[in-house]
């Protein structure tokens, strides 16, 4: 399947990834473990939603926690450049069939939100409130101290269509996942806006669905006492898949599961990406390395299990990609 050509002047302009709104059962408890045990600052709350954003953030969120019957991804949130990408945008989705509208959303200006052709729930802003950014207040920091929220990655019943409309919007590929031979398919893929790896990931599974969302930490060391604050915190049995390295993106890495089953990785280490001609990278499928590079391989949930979008049916991938669970 073909690699997507970089398009550098697309309909509109996303920046970069935003944040995450994820619909949860028990509101208080999920509040606390990304307050107390991940170390976010709670920015807002009420009886229903609770607003947090990392150290580096100047924006009002970048995770929205919302109290339901049920946990899901509610939306995935990126900013756009301006109001006029806003426009740009509808335009666009009108002349492509893609349903959409305008939502008032609370600490965001206006804002647009739609269901892509594959299904994952989407909103675009271009201004939200600010905030002081909280870098330098070390007395305020828990946890592994995150700085700001880094990527989305989902799982996708149509890898390549997927790929293939991100990269209509702009999205550039650093990275995939190829099976081997004349007629292997892409089964992963990494895009970006903002000039690392990615913004958003897309892997081969039953989706749409929600694999993680990932917020950037200082050093390794940062995950290495997130492990400690977790196992002397109640939530050692949390700790989903590491301390390890990716060959993928290079990131050191540890995944966790939040009260409701969510997914968060601390990340830290990628690289640089922003030149025009970077070109991506291809990993043959069967290379172990890329997805630990070192490190204890991955258990059976971290491939199979993920948050559904709040309303879409969830779909068996179009392909079953040839290579061993263990990978």
């Amino acid at each position: 399947m073909p690699v997507p050509t970089h398009i550098f002047d697309p309909p509109f302009n996303i920046i970069r990834c935003s944040h995450a709104v994820l619909d949860v059962v028990d509101l208080n408890a999920s509040g606390k473990f990304y307050e107390n045990a991940v170390g976010l600052h709670v920015e807002d709350r009420d009886e229903r939603t609770v607003y947090l954003r990392g150290s580096e953030e100047h924006q009002h969120h970048s995770l929205v926690l919302r109290k339901a019957a049920t946990a899901a991804c509610n939306r995935l949130g990126f900013k756009v450049g301006n109001e006029s990408d806003l426009d740009k945008a509808a335009a666009f989705f009108s002349e492509n069939g893609i349903t959409y509208a305008f939502a008032e959303q609370a600490f965001q200006g206006r804002t647009l939100q739609f269901t892509d052709p594959q299904g994952f729930q989407i909103e675009l802003y271009a201004s939200m409130d600010r905030r002081p950014h909280l870098l330098r207040r070390y007395d305020l920091y828990k946890g592994c101290h995150p700085q700001r929220l880094d990527h989305f990655n989902v799982f996708a019943a149509e890898v390549q269509d997927t790929v293939d409309f991100y990269a209509r919007l702009g999205f550039r590929l650093t990275e995939y996942a190829e099976e081997d031979g004349p007629d292997g398919r892409i089964a992963a893929a990494w895009m970006h806006r903002k000039g690392n790896v990615h913004d958003f990931a897309i892997t081969n599974g039953r989706g749409p669905r929600l694999h993680h969302f990932a917020y950037w930490v200082p050093t390794a060391m940062n995950i290495l006492h997130l492990c400690d604050v977790m196992a002397s915190s109640g939530f050692v049995k949390n700790i989903e898949r590491g301390p390890g390295r990716h060959g993928i993106s290079n990131a050191f890495f540890l995944y966790i599961r939040d009260p409701d089953g969510h997914r968060l990785e601390l990340y830290t280490s990628d690289y640089f990406t922003g030149d025009h001609d970077h070109e991506p990278m291809r990993w043959s499928l069967n290379d172990p390395r890329r997805q630990t590079l070192w490190g204890a391989s991955a258990p059976r949930s971290w491939f199979e299990q993920g948050s559904p979008f709040t309303g879409q049916a969830v779909r068996e991938p179009r392909f079953v990609a040839n290579v061993t669970i263990a990978d």
